[in-house]
């Protein structure tokens, strides 16, 4: 065991580096969602596989015959995954096998922010999340991957001494004119 201090990787690299169709999807994802570096996609494929193991998991318990157990894992997995919005309201756990990692880059606050009409491209988001100029319920978040749950989807808004909460800004007046997305 390490110094419980130190910071820990949250992802695994691929394992092997230079597989010409990985590196192609990669690269369009980085694009698409504005990711600063291939270590967010990685972060993101990580979450993913834990909840893709805890989904194996709930089968094998399930052949087992433990069935009042099961019944019990799969509500909170299935509930936990709904409240961030991967999955919908009564999935079973072969949805939640089928998750995309698209998903997953879907629910972050910088993939939010441009898709409500806050920024004119995933680069803009990531600049107005990162100088705090976006809020969640009032309060300043400045992580750009930060997962955001579905109740709190729709309070997200302009940090309110920001200036570009004034509807004058020329900023504002270009994301208005370039059409909400």
């Amino acid at each position: 065991m390490g110094y419980p201090g130190k910071n820990h990787k949250q992802y695994a690299t691929p394992k092997r580096r230079f597989e010409k169709t990985r590196l192609e999807d990669e690269k369009r994802l980085l694009i698409d969602y504005g990711l600063r570096n291939k270590r967010e996609l990685w972060k993101a494929q990580s979450v993913l596989r834990k909840y893709r193991a805890a989904a194996r998991e709930l089968v094998a318990l399930r052949s087992g015959g433990l069935s009042e157990d099961y019944q019990k894992k799969r509500d909170e997995l299935v509930n936990h995954l709904y409240r961030y919005g991967l999955v919908g309201e009564g999935a079973d756990i072969g949805e939640v096998l089928a998750l995309k990692v698209e998903q997953q880059l879907d629910r972050r606050l910088q993939t939010l922010v441009l898709r409500r009409g806050f920024a004119r491209s995933p680069k803009q988001a990531r600049q107005f999340i990162v100088h705090g100029h976006i809020a969640i319920g009032g309060r300043r978040v400045t992580i750009p991957g930060y997962r955001v749950a579905r109740a709190e989807e729709q309070e997200i808004t302009y940090y309110g001494p920001s200036p570009l909460m004034n509807d004058v800004h020329p900023e504002r007046s270009r994301i208005a004119r370039a059409g909400v997305r």
